[in-house]
C-alpha cells in the first residue's frame, strides 16, 4: 500500500487510461478524486466516473468523483477544494483528459482548434493552478502529465499542427512546473511507446486497434513513476516502455491487444 494516505486528482478518468490509472493507484491505497464531465454513459463510450468510483470501491479503496470541465475554471477550483476537504490534502495531480482532432490545418474547423488548446494545454494549467495550494503543502507533491516529448520533427508537427501545438504546450507547461516548483513539485510527463487500445484510438485510428496495447501498460508505468521506483525524476519527458524496462519489465506481450501482433509505435515518436 504504498500510497496510503496520499491523494490524487485525476482528470479525463471515466474510461480508457485515467479509469486504469485510477484502479492501479487506488488498490495501493491511494485516495482518488475522479474528474470528468461523464456521469451518464454512452452506447458509444461505457463508463463514468460514477462506474470508476464503484469498481474502486468495491476493491475496498477510496474514490470521490466529481463531475467537472477542465474548461470550467470555476469548477475546477471547487474540484480542488472538494478533494482537499474531503482527503485531507493533495498530493498528485494527473493531468490526463485531452481532445484531438488529428487532421491538417485546412480539416481543423476553429471550434476544434479551441477545445484542442482549452482542454489540453489550459485544462493542464487549471488543474495544477487549482491544486498548487495543497501540493505546496505536500511532503511528497507530483504532477504527471499524459502528452509526448517535445519532438520538433516536423514529420509529426507537420501533419496535424494545430492537435501538436496542444499536446506540446502541455508538455511545456509540464517542464516549466518542474523548474518553477524545483524542489517542491516533482513534474514530469509519459507518453506511451505504442497506440494505447482506448476509445481515442478507435475513433480516430480504428484500424490500428488490435495493434495497440492495453491501457495497463501505462497506469504499471505510472505506478513506477510516482512511487519512485526509478528514481526521483523531475522535469522528465518519459516513455511507459522505458520506464518498464529500467523496473526489470522486458516481457511487453501480456499488455498486447493482440499477441499475434507487432505493437504500432505511437506518434510523436521517432
Amino acid at each position: 500500500m504504498l500510497f496510503k494516505g496520499r491523494t490524487v486528482f485525476i482528470t479525463g478518468a471515466s474510461r480508457g487510461i485515467g479509469r486504469s490509472i485510477a484502479l492501479r493507484l487506488a488498490a495501493e491505497g491511494a485516495n482518488v478524486a475522479l474528474i470528468s464531465k461523464t456521469q451518464q454513459e454512452r452506447p458509444d463510450l461505457p463508463g463514468t466516473i460514477h462506474s470508476v468510483a464503484g469498481e474502486i470501491a468495491a476493491a475496498g479503496g477510496s474514490a470521490l468523483p466529481i463531475a467537472a470541465d477542465v474548461r470550467d475554471e470555476e469548477g475546477i477550483a471547487l474540484a480542488a477544494q472538494k478533494t482537499a476537504e474531503t482527503f485531507g490534502g493533495i498530493d498528485i495531480v494527473i493531468n490526463n483528459a485531452s481532445a484531438i482532432h488529428f487532421a491538417g490545418t485546412e480539416d481543423t474547423p476553429s471550434k476544434r482548434y479551441d477545445l484542442m488548446m482549452d482542454v489540453n494545454s489550459r485544462g493542464t494549467f487549471t488543474c495544477v493552478q487549482s491544486c498548487l495550494p495543497w501540493l505546496l503543502k505536500s511532503d511528497d507533491a507530483q504532477i504527471l502529465t499524459m502528452s509526448p516529448p517535445l519532438n520538433l520533427n516536423s514529420k509529426w508537427i507537420g501533419v496535424s499542427p494545430a492537435y501538436a501545438l496542444s499536446k506540446y504546450g502541455m508538455s511545456l507547461l509540464t517542464i516549466g512546473f518542474a523548474r518553477e516548483f524545483a524542489g517542491k513539485i516533482r513534474a514530469n510527463t509519459l507518453w506511451p511507446k505504442t497506440f494505447i487500445a482506448t476509445d481515442a484510438i478507435r475513433v480516430n485510428f480504428g484500424s490500428m486497434l488490435q495493434q495497440s496495447r492495453q491501457p495497463s501498460i501505462v497506469s504499471d508505468a505510472t505506478f513506477a513513476i510516482l512511487s519512485g521506483q526509478i528514481g526521483r525524476l523531475t522535469g522528465q519527458h518519459l516513455i511507459d516502455e522505458d520506464v518498464l524496462r529500467q523496473t526489470g519489465i522486458s516481457d511487453f506481450l501480456p499488455y498486447a491487444t493482440d499477441p499475434a501482433l507487432e505493437p504500432q509505435e505511437d506518434i510523436f515518436l521517432d
